[in-house]
């Protein structure tokens, strides 16, 4: 059974503080893992604040990877590649380092493509650290929306996902989620509240409940106000 810790902020700024210390232990470890940053609003300040920090360096053989990405150019405001492009550039990381999903293929070929990397980095034996995972208000984590998405990613560790905004996006699995060694939802937003309830109450219809059903421990981020 999956043990659900939560933990909660009195303001989204304090949230952020504190994903913000969270990341930069996981990035200056002694003993480097791969670090797996979600998209959304969310993070997105801790993304930035980390990025301007003097001296920020990464442990030798940091890998980082992604629990999605939308189908548009990397170079596109809607890519969380781009968006966490500040970062990125901050850590000084070799292309290789990066996991990312390549856009510029076509969709399921970005999938495979994205599949392969994953692949390779865990017969590498790197192990995931950290992982971020978003909470929609609709309860969908990463880009997995419901029940067809999660029976499609049986058996992969990245799969094409036709999303209700009509946009296309490539994401991790539930398979891929179970090798995390802390995932942890970061969750802010009035309107998310509801999804958050429900993923209090470990609700099995939840999209992204059902997601970590793999992973022995999830952690709840949330922050009780705007």
């Amino acid at each position: 059974m999956t043990e659900l810790a939560t933990r909660r902020f009195a303001s989204r700024p304090a949230l952020e503080s504190a994903l913000e210390e969270r990341l930069a232990r996981a990035i200056a470890a002694p003993t480097a893992a791969a670090l797996m940053l979600s998209g959304g609003n969310t993070p997105l300040p801790a993304y930035r604040a980390l990025a301007a920090r003097p001296g920020l360096a990464a442990a030798a053989g940091l890998r980082v990877l992604f629990s999605d990405d939308r189908y548009v150019p990397a170079d596109s405001p809607a890519s969380n590649y781009h968006r966490t492009a500040p970062l990125l550039a901050a850590l000084a990381l070799p292309s290789a380092a990066v996991l990312r999903v390549r856009t510029e293929l076509p969709l399921e070929n970005a999938a495979r493509d994205y599949e392969d990397q994953l692949a390779a980095l865990l017969r590498s034996g790197t192990r995931i650290g950290l992982g971020l995972l978003g909470l929609g208000a609709d309860g969908h984590t990463a880009s997995l929306f419901g029940a067809a998405d999660l029976e499609r990613a049986r058996g992969r560790l990245a799969l094409a996902v036709h999303r209700p905004d009509g946009m296309s996006a490539v994401s991790v699995t539930p398979e891929l989620l179970a090798r995390l060694a802390e995932p942890v939802f970061v969750v802010a937003g009035a309107d998310k509240q509801a999804a958050v309830e429900r993923l209090l109450a470990q609700d099995p219809g939840l999209t992204a409940w059902r997601a970590v059903q793999g992973c022995e421990r999830v952690e709840l981020w949330v922050a009780s106000s705007d």
